[in-house]
């Protein structure tokens, strides 16, 4: 009798115990489906779904004719939900590097990321080419192997490889960003209207990794990136950068750079520099190479400057090309000889025998005629101490030190291009307002943008402003024709049918650690234009630190020759049939 109580009781317990569970789950069912159906239901859909980044197409670089310098191609990032790939992450590993390549995946760094643990969502690689990239994923279909997807993303290329790659610039990943930004040059300057915006996608998946066709899916547009369309002439910038590249070589120097540009726009057609890079292989990138050293690298020009030193002269009356100079042998100023490259007694030159010649002595002679203010203030007219205006990420101002700071040395070493550091866009600035009769132009090197749509905005409009006189500029030009004459210091820049005026420059090199000049170390360069009666084209060679004894009238001027030859044909510059006047260096 007591055990039948017992069992009773037991019985009505356990019936309890199981009531109250079924109630449990029936409240619980009742919470789920009825009251908080919504919230669960995103909760499955948040657990099948996959969101994707549509990127927004990178805009492609152009030169002056519309050919492609910088564009992007369609490639895949591979992704892949370890949730799906744990089990299987050896079989996966072992397929993609089969496919890609044991120089593009390595199977361990594979293996830990497939089993990354509390995510669904790692990346395997990026930057695939898209063909490359389809066949590794039909590989693990057909081996059954799920849960590694594909985006499609773009791939930067550069079909020219090495060509202006300086002005350019290049792509790179970043600690704080998945999308490559623009670095140096062009990339970099104009990286927010190349990268346009990107847009999203997120589509249901099964729960094996598949995308489900005709499934609910959202999609955001991306706005594609624009074209930036330069004043690069692209056959032009191929072949100076080859003839630029052999002069360095054959010189033995540390670098070079090559620059035209139209004096009457101040478009830039041509930019180079040596040595350079690939922009497409980090394998080729070094500081020394990929530096922007027209606009980001300080020298001291030399005898070049010497031009401007005259165009100040004549703007001010104080000088022609046939004013008679008496050049002393030597002189010390604040206890500091000063010399010409020759050894001579007292000469009597002309100006444009001074210049012809490239005389240090008679610069200072003539420039004696300013004082440290007035020259100070036609050197800051002519660009020197601030920006060319080209709009280049990380330009130097040069060093132009103030006129209060000037010693009587620091006066005559100026006036012929030492004691103050330039960039050589400031030169070719500063020359090419001579050429362009007295007005200084600003160098631009991109002429407009195009959108996905092919409207096209023209870039704004550079500024221009006369810094000396169109009669001193003639007078100047005058002189700079005698440098290219038979007894000048630059014949090797003539070219047949044409007037070409210039001027070579050699300067004792600094050495950028100590600050101090080393003796037998130079920076030699010419700068020139032609026709010289019309001119159009304004192109500045420089070589820097080349064999001993190289000079610019035999080292960079037959490179000038060579450059703007191609430029005159290159755009169809007739000869103007007239010859350079013939202007006494003596007297």
């Amino acid at each position: 009798m007591k055990r039948q109580r017992l069992s009773r009781t037991r019985l009505r317990v356990s019936l309890l115990l199981v009531v109250s569970l079924f109630m449990l789950f029936g409240v619980r069912l009742f919470w789920i489906q009825g009251l908080d159906a919504q919230a669960y239901a995103a909760m499955a859909r948040n657990a099948s779904t996959q969101p994707v980044t549509v990127p927004a197409p990178r805009g492609d670089i152009l030169d002056r004719n519309g050919e492609v310098i910088a564009t992007s191609v369609d490639s895949l990032t591979l992704t892949a939900d370890p949730t799906l790939t744990t089990k299987k992450a050896p079989q996966i590993a072992r397929i993609l590097v089969s496919s890609l390549g044991e120089d593009r995946v390595d199977y361990f760094d594979l293996i830990e990321k497939l089993r990354t643990p509390d995510t669904r969502f790692v990346v395997l690689e990026k930057n695939l080419p898209a063909a490359k990239g389809q066949k590794a994923l039909q590989a693990l279909r057909k081996a059954g192997a799920a849960g590694v997807f594909s985006q499609k993303t773009t791939m930067r290329t550069y079909p020219g490889g090495r060509l202006a790659a300086n002005l350019v610039g290049y792509m790179s990943q970043t600690k704080d960003s998945d999308t490559p930004v623009g670095v140096q040059g062009i990339e970099r300057q104009y990286d927010a209207l190349l990268t346009g915006k990107d847009g999203s996608a997120t589509y249901e998946v099964s729960p094996t990794g598949q995308r489900i066709p005709m499934a609910d899916s959202t999609v955001v547009p991306m706005k594609p990136g624009q074209d930036v369309q330069t004043t690069i002439d692209r056959d032009l910038q191929w072949y100076a950068d080859q003839r630029l590249a052999d002069a360095v070589r054959s010189a033995g120097a540390d670098w070079g750079l090559a620059i035209t540009m139209d004096v009457r726009t101040g478009q830039v057609v041509q930019l180079s520099q040596a040595p350079t890079f690939d922009p497409g292989s980090k394998a080729t990138m070094q500081d020394s190479n990929t530096v922007s050293r027209f606009v980001q690298t300080v020298y001291e020009p030399g005898s070049v400057l010497k031009t401007i030193t005259m165009a100040a002269l004549a703007d001010q009356g104080k000088i022609a090309p046939d004013t008679q100079i008496s050049v002393p042998g030597k002189m010390v100023i604040d206890k500091f000889p000063i010399g010409d490259y020759w050894q001579h007694g007292t000469l009597n030159l002309t100006a444009a025998g001074v210049i012809a010649k490239s005389s240090n002595l008679g610069t200072i002679v003539a420039a004696q005629q300013m004082s440290n203010q007035t020259m100070h203030d036609y050197l800051r007219k002519f660009g020197f101490g601030v920006g060319s205006g080209v709009q280049l990420p990380g330009e130097s101002r040069g060093i132009l030190a103030p006129a209060a700071s000037w010693t009587k040395a620091n006066h005559a070493t100026i006036s012929f291009g030492q004691g103050i550091s330039v960039t050589a866009l400031q030169v070719v600035r500063a020359v090419g307002a001579i050429a362009n009769g007295g007005v200084m132009v600003d160098p631009s090197v991109v002429s407009g943008f195009v959108d996905a749509d092919g409207h096209r905005t023209d870039a704004k409009e550079v500024p221009s402003r006369r810094v000396v006189s169109k009669k001193a500029a003639a007078e100047v030009t005058r002189m700079m024709e005698a440098v290219t004459a038979d007894d000048g210091t630059a014949p090797a820049a003539q070219i047949p049918g044409y007037r070409v005026a210039g001027k070579t420059g050699t300067a004792w090199r600094v050495n950028p650690v100590t600050g101090r000049y080393v003796r037998g170390q130079n920076t030699v360069s010419f700068i020139g234009f032609a026709p010289a009666d019309e001119p159009r084209f304004i192109t500045y060679v420089v070589l820097d630190k080349p064999f001993a004894n190289a000079g610019g009238g035999s080292t960079a001027a037959p490179v000038f020759h060579d450059i703007m030859s191609m430029a005159l044909e290159r755009f169809g510059v007739a000869p103007t049939g007239s010859r350079s006047p013939k202007v006494a260096q003596t007297w």
